[in-house]
């Protein structure tokens, strides 16, 4: 069997492992990533920009992949990036729900939506515009705060979200200092919206 990047049967990986889910709705659990390569949004705080370039990762296929996610204890796969929507990831995600796996999709929404997904974390940013209407899609919206006009930015995304949607800010971690005290104190005033840090950071794991 042939098989192609294009119909989604491989994809370019930079890197997959075991972690507990650092951010938002899912923190605190056990999942196992998926990090694809390549990413055509490029936000100058980005603190994968390795994953940026596809062709300097190696191509695997979707067997593959499952295949070594199916060897940990896991049943949450994340699967992020890099932009991981620049690809067609309806096989993937056949093949993870087809061997018991929960898929969450971590996303700017600035490629069209493909893949089966029990949750899509939708985070925009300012570099590029998400695609129409993929506000809807989102299950989880994150909004990394990187200066308080971010504040304001997040609420427009945050109305064309559905009502069942969960908001996020997260302060963006070079800033965190400065970022946290604007954060916790809008939240107490829009109680809508909930703090998300990246816990895997402060607890020192991938």
């Amino acid at each position: 069997m042939t098989v192609s990047v294009i119909n989604g049967d491989a994809l370019p990986v930079m890197e997959t492992f075991p972690t507990i889910q650092g951010e938002g709705a899912f923190t605190g659990q056990a999942a196992w990533f998926i990090r694809l390569a390549g990413c055509d949004v490029g936000c100058t705080w980005c603190d994968v920009r390795e994953s940026w370039e596809a062709d300097k990762h190696p191509v695997r296929t979707v067997e593959e992949l499952v295949a070594e996610a199916s060897a940990r204890p896991a049943r949450i796969a994340v699967v992020t990036g890099g932009e991981p929507l620049l690809y067609n990831l309806r096989p993937l995600t056949d093949a993870l729900r087809a061997a018991g796996f929960r898929t969450h999709l971590e996303t700017s929404g600035s490629s069209p939506l493909s893949g089966d997904w029990h949750h899509i974390c939708f985070s925009p940013k300012k570099f590029k515009e998400p695609v129409e209407g993929f506000h809807q899609f989102a299950d989880e919206l994150k909004v990394v705060v990187f200066n308080k006009h971010d504040l304001q930015w997040a609420e427009g995304h945050g109305g064309k979200t559905r009502p069942d949607c969960a908001l996020f800010l997260q302060p963006e971690w070079s800033k965190r200092e400065a970022m946290i005290p604007l954060v916790t104190n809008y939240v107490m005033g829009h109680p809508r919206w909930r703090v998300s840090l990246q816990t895997h950071k402060y607890l020192n794991i991938p």
